[in-house]
C-alpha cells in the first residue's frame, strides 16, 4: 500500500506568550519569557508561587457564553485552538466530506478544575446537605470531551478520540492523527493538545514532588534549561492545533501549506513512573524510530525542539540521547527549548511544541532557549552543542525535530520538513 502524504494547513493556539499562534511565534523570537506570579488562587503558602498562565483569555471570543460554562478551561482552550487552527486552513466545511474528517486531542489530565471544585464543594456540604453535584461535573470533567466538542462544532464524523500519555499525550496525537491520514483513513485530521492544570492541586501535586522550580523571586528567569542552576519546570497552560491534511485532498482546494510531517516515533523508557533514564536510552530510541519511520538520516535533520523541561535529571539525559542518535551531526544542529519562556504545557506541550517546529521550518529561524548565564556551566552538559542560547539564529531548517516524554516513561517524537512537490 503507497502511504499518503500529510501537510500541515492550518495552526492555531492559546499560549502563555499570546492568544495567537503569530503573538506566541513573535515572543518566541524576542526571548519573552510568560512566567508571572500566579493569578488563578492563592499560592502564597505554597513552595511554588509562579506559573506561566495564559492572559487576558476570553473564551467568548470562541464559544457562545452560555456553551462555555459547560466546559473545564481546558476544553475551553481546545476549541479556542482548534477554532484559529481550523480558520487559518480556510477549510469550507460545506463543501468536503465530513465523514473523513476527525479530531484526535492530546490531554494528559483533563477537566482538573471541574473536579477539585466538585469534590471540595462536596467536603463542605455533602454531610449535611447531601450530595450535590452539578449535572456537567462528568462531561466538563472527562479528558475526552475537547475532541467531542470540536466534532460537534464543525461536524465532523471522522475518527475521533483523545490520547493520553502525561507529557508526551499531544505528541502521541500527531503520531495517530498522522498515521490514520497516511493509511487513507482520513483526508483531514484536527490535532493538538489542551491543558488547564494551574490550580492548587496541580501546583501542590508537582510541588510535593519537588518537581517545580521555587525561584520565587525571579519567575521570569525560573526556567532555565541545560544550566546549572536549573532547579525544576515551570507550570504552563493552554491549547495548540494543528490542521493535519492528506497532501491531494490539500492541493486540491488550494490550500497554503506550512510543512509537510514526515515521521513520528514512539517509545517507552521502562525505568521509573517519573525519572527519565540516566542515559537517555528511551529518548534516544524515539527519535531513531521517528528517523526511521520519516526515512530520514541523522543529518538531514537542522534542528530539534527539546523536551527540555529544565529539570536535573531530564536534561542531561537528553543531550545524552541526542549526542547517542546524531553522532558529529549533533554539533551542527541547532537545539532549544522553547519552554524556558511558555513554561511546561503538559499534555499541551507536544502540540505547541510542533507548531513551533513547523514555523522554523517555514521560516527559517530558530527561537531560542533563554536565561542561560555564561559562567552557570553544568560538568555533565556538552556545551559544544549548539542550544541557541538566548538568541534566536537565523539558519536554513530543512527539517526540524520535537521530542516529548511523559511521566510513565512514555516517549514521543514527530519530524517536520520543508513541503517540496
Amino acid at each position: 500500500m503507497e502511504l499518503k502524504r500529510v501537510v500541515v494547513t492550518g495552526i492555531g493556539c492559546v499560549s502563555p506568550l499570546g492568544n495567537t499562534a503569530e503573538e506566541t511565534w513573535k515572543k518566541l523570537l524576542d526571548g519573552v519569557s510568560g512566567a508571572a506570579p500566579i493569578t488563578h488562587f492563592d499560592a502564597s503558602l505554597f513552595k511554588t508561587k509562579f506559573a506561566c498562565e495564559l492572559k487576558d483569555f476570553n473564551a467568548s471570543d470562541y464559544i457562545d457564553r452560555k456553551e462555555a460554562r459547560k466546559m473545564d478551561p481546558y476544553c475551553q482552550y481546545a476549541l479556542a485552538a482548534a477554532t484559529m487552527a481550523m480558520d487559518d486552513s480556510a477549510i469550507n466545511v460545506e463543501n468536503i466530506d465530513k465523514n473523513r474528517v476527525g479530531v484526535v486531542f492530546g490531554v494528559g489530565i483533563g477537566g482538573m478544575e471541574t473536579f477539585q471544585e466538585e469534590i471540595t464543594n462536596y467536603a463542605k456540604t455533602g454531610d449535611t446537605l447531601g450530595p450535590k453535584f452539578s449535572p456537567f461535573f462528568v462531561p466538563k470533567m472527562i479528558a475526552d470531551i475537547c475532541a467531542g466538542h470540536i466534532s460537534i462544532k464543525y461536524g465532523f464524523h471522522g475518527p475521533n478520540y483523545i490520547t493520553s500519555s502525561a507529557c508526551a499525550s499531544s505528541s502521541h496525537a500527531l503520531a495517530d492523527a498522522f498515521n490514520l491520514i497516511r493509511l487513507s483513513k482520513a483526508n483531514v485530521i484536527v490535532c493538538g493538545g489542551a491543558e488547564a492544570a494551574i490550580l492548587p492541586c496541580g501546583v501542590g501535586g508537582f510541588n510535593a514532588m519537588h518537581a517545580l522550580s521555587t525561584r520565587n523571586d525571579e519567575p521570569e528567569k525560573a526556567s532555565r534549561p541545560f544550566s546549572a542552576s536549573r532547579d525544576g519546570f515551570i507550570m504552563g497552560e493552554g491549547g495548540a492545533c494543528l490542521i493535519l491534511e492528506e497532501l491531494e485532498h490539500a492541493k486540491a482546494r488550494g490550500a497554503k501549506i506550512y510543512a509537510e510531517m514526515a515521521g513520528a516515533g514512539m517509545s517507552a523508557d521502562a525505568y521509573h513512573i517519573t525519572a527519565s533514564h540516566p542515559e537517555g536510552l528511551g529518548a534516544k530510541l524515539v527519535m531513531e524510530n521517528a528517523l526511521e519511520d520519516a526515512e530520514m538520516k541523522p543529518e538531514d535533520i537542522d534542528y530539534i525542539n527539546v523536551h527540555g523541561t529544565s529539570t536535573p535529571v531530564g536534561d542531561i539525559s537528553e543531550a545524552k540521547a541526542i549526542q547517542a542518535v546524531f553522532g558529529e551531526h549533533a554539533y551542527e544542529l541547532n537545539i532549544s527549548s522553547t519552554k524556558s519562556m511558555t513554561g511546561h504545557l503538559l499534555g499541551a506541550a507536544g502540540a505547541l511544541e510542533a507548531m513551533v517546529s513547523v514555523l522554523a521550518v517555514q521560516n527559517d529561524i530558530i527561537p531560542p532557549t533563554i536565561n542561560h548565564e555564561e559562567d552557570d556551566k553544568d560538568p555533565e552538559i556538552d556545551y559544544n552543542l549548539n542550544f541557541t542560547f538566548n538568541k534566536a539564529q537565523k539558519r536554513t531548517v530543512r527539517a526540524a525535530l520535537s521530542n516529548t516524554f511523559g511521566f510513565g516513561g512514555h516517549n514521543a517524537c514527530v519530524i517536520f520538513k520543508k513541503y517540496a512537490e
